[in-house]
């Protein structure tokens, strides 16, 4: 769910934004940005791994399938009821949880995976790093491997010290690893996947039975 952020591949900083084109960098809220940070949340998570706990039972659907539109932007507060939504509802009440606890947390969009397509997610700044939260991979455990992170391309972020919101906006990096520090990442990548699914494959044939009997429940007295 968390991960390092390799410095020199991603404007973690970016710059600061006073009169932003908020659609054309890919934000498109649909309340101001103000709103999805003023309203008080039910959910009170005490750390990080409370915040991964809640996400877990949350379910990933698009905004068509919920709200029947092309893009709506929950406010986290409803978000906690629905326990359902896309990566923008996720990430914007992951945000105010860290907000809450404490950290140096921006809400980001901007561009991920092979074919960059829009995303968004949270970045937070400790100890002098940056780290890069992914709220739908809570599945996988409380780490992800820094080489993930080059599927992230930034384009805009918001930040909200408590009392106004400042906007900043990301430049793509051209990442040129020495070839020491790439084979470093290879191998903890490798590592990673193979340990996730060795824990994982085992349970498949459980959680398969699991979901084939809610889908078809058995009735009592049934024959």
């Amino acid at each position: 769910m968390i991960a390092e952020i390799i410095p020199g591949m991603y404007d973690a900083f970016g710059t600061k934004t006073f009169r932003p084109d908020l659609r054309r960098k890919g934000l498109n809220p649909t309340f101001p940005m103000g709103r999805y940070v003023s309203r008080p949340l039910t959910v009170k998570c005490e750390g990080i791994q409370d915040v991964r706990r809640f996400l877990l039972t949350c379910r990933a659907v698009s905004d068509e399938e919920q709200f029947g539109k092309d893009h709506y932007w929950q406010p986290p507060e409803d978000f906690e009821r629905t326990k359902r939504g896309d990566c923008d509802d996720f990430a914007l009440w992951t945000w105010r949880q860290f907000l809450a606890l404490g950290y140096d947390a921006r809400f980001v969009v901007g561009r991920h995976g092979r074919y960059g397509s829009g995303h968004a997610w949270v970045e937070f700044f400790e100890n002098r790093k940056c780290f890069l939260v992914e709220p739908q991979m809570g599945v996988v455990g409380d780490k992800i491997p820094r080489l993930t992170t080059l599927r992230y391309h930034p384009t805009m972020s918001v930040a909200w010290d408590g009392t106004k919101i400042s906007f900043y906006s990301h430049k793509q990096q051209k990442f040129d690893p020495r070839f020491s520090q790439l084979i470093r990442l290879v191998g903890e990548w490798l590592r990673f996947w193979l340990w996730f699914w060795l824990k994982t494959l085992p349970r498949l044939p459980v959680v398969f039975y699991r979901r084939l009997r809610v889908r078809n429940p058995i009735r009592e007295g049934w024959s």
